[in-house]
């Protein structure tokens, strides 16, 4: 690990990362290298957990394609000489920020959607002109190994390069000095990482995630609202860390509600040999699921198979917040249904625990749509449609609170990998005598004077 780390830092002390073109070429060379084997990352991520080649397409790869076409189009805009104004007490001078790229990046990926959340940060930091070491998630092995087999094959290791491997592995790069450590994954490995970090200052971003909220009032568009919302919890059989994580609904639609999400879960028909479902990763996040749901409480599904690794799309009825379903981040197709007659005192329950990654309302109210959006603190989300705010680019994707630190997507992921370094170029053809020596009150007095006009 030191070894690859020391390359890494040598090569990019040679500058050849800060050129613009440079950068181009590392994103065009990863762009033309998952096309080409786009059949090997589709068979790869089948083998894991069963996800078709549509929804690999529409939720990892298209995301990929758009992030790195989407750097080439903006890298000059983004990278160039911001230049900012100068205030009074600098005259006669000119400001400007430089970015410059942080040098050797830690990239840790999450299992959930093994390419998407791998590849987006190390494009972020490549066009950045960082140097990368990524670290796919181990449990989607297949995944693990092609992007590694693909990426190790291509690209020079002293700029990109997969390390894989377990906890032991990703303690031995948690050792290292680096100068960027961005990890997506649980808030409790998030600690983990953040407690190595500090070790060696290393600046985070921690893509985390929480007990996401969606809000459905009784004016909105219900057969909408629950097209939507089956859509984005069952999408990778829930198993997303912005799928909506239980329902808050006003009590005079509930049974209604209930009723449409039924119907709509038959419409869909989800199942593995439909293409549009997979399984859960593994029996330990399957044995994890299956204990969240009560028979009591199942108003439809409930259906389980171990050997499968199979849970089909439940919805829990008459949810409160003590229910076992409701302790942890469910991360898989269950949805507990919780009710309420007044807004202000649910968005003060959901307030009581730790800031959701995501938040969604789902309402033809501008009041009730306001209220939520100010007075409930998430990381992002959306009105009337759920999980979709992923896919602008223009748009800051990160946590708060214990659902993250720091954000990307777009500019905000070439921000994210930079630094930011304000200059001040002052001409040397005059100079006010106010800050040396002597001292005196005189000069104070024209020092407050010109802090006035500031």
């Amino acid at each position: 690990m030191q070894e690859l780390i020391n390359a890494q830092r040598e090569f990019f002390n040679t500058n050849t990362t800060k050129e613009l073109r440079f950068r181009i070429e590392q994103l065009n060379k990863l762009y033309y290298l998952l096309k080409d084997n786009e059949k090997l990352l589709f068979e790869a991520i089948y083998k894991d957990f069963k996800k078709s080649e549509f929804d690999t397409y529409i939720s990892e790869l298209a995301l990929v394609y758009y992030d790195i076409k989407h750097a080439k189009r903006n890298l000059y805009k983004w990278a160039r000489r911001e230049k900012v104004s100068t205030n009074l007490l600098n005259f006669p001078a000119k400001s400007y920020v430089l970015k410059e790229p942080l040098g050797v990046c830690l990239v840790i990926g999450a299992w959930n959607y093994p390419y998407q959340l791998s590849l987006a940060p190390a494009i972020a930091a490549l066009a950045a002109g960082n140097t990368v070491v990524l670290k796919p998630s181990e449990l989607p092995g297949a995944t693990s190994r092609i992007m590694a087999k693909l990426i190790n094959a291509t690209f020079n290791p002293n700029i990109f390069k997969v390390v894989e491997g377990g906890v032991e592995e990703t303690t031995a790069l948690l050792e290292q000095n680096f100068d960027k450590i961005f990890f997506t994954g649980s808030t409790k490995v998030g600690k983990i990482v953040y407690q190595a970090a500090a070790k060696h200052l290393t600046p985070v971003t921690l893509e985390l995630g929480g007990k996401s909220p969606a809000f459905v009032t009784k004016d909105c568009n219900l057969p909408m609202t629950v097209k939507r919302l089956v859509w984005a919890k069952f999408l990778n059989a829930g198993q997303t860390c912005i799928a909506p994580d239980y329902v808050m609904v006003e009590q005079s639609i509930n049974q209604k509600f209930l009723e449409a999400l039924e119907a709509e879960i038959k419409k869909e028909q989800f199942s593995i040999a439909n293409h549009n479902y997979v399984q859960i990763i593994n029996d330990t996040n399957f044995e994890r699921l299956a204990k969240m749901i009560d028979p009591s409480k199942v108003f439809y599904g409930g259906k389980t198979d171990a050997y499968k690794k199979y849970i089909e799309p439940t919805i829990l009825q008459n949810a409160t917040f003590k229910d076992t379903a409701m302790q942890e981040e469910i991360f898989g197709p269950i949805l507990p249904i919780l009710t309420y007659t007044n807004i202000d005192e649910a968005i003060t329950e959901v307030k009581k625990y730790p800031k959701p990654l995501s938040a969604y309302i789902f309402t033809s109210s501008s009041h009730t749509r306001e209220k939520v959006l100010q007075e409930l603190s998430f990381g992002g989300g959306a009105v009337n449609d759920a999980v979709m705010h992923i896919t602008n680019p223009k748009m800051p994707f990160g946590g708060v609170g214990a659902s993250g630190i720091g954000s990307y997507h777009g500019k905000a992921g070439f921000d994210c990998f930079s630094h930011a370094k304000s200059i001040l170029d002052k001409a040397t053809w005059l100079e006010f005598p106010l800050k040396y020596f002597p001292h005196s009150k005189s000069r104070l007095k024209w020092i407050k004077r010109m802090m006035k006009l500031q």
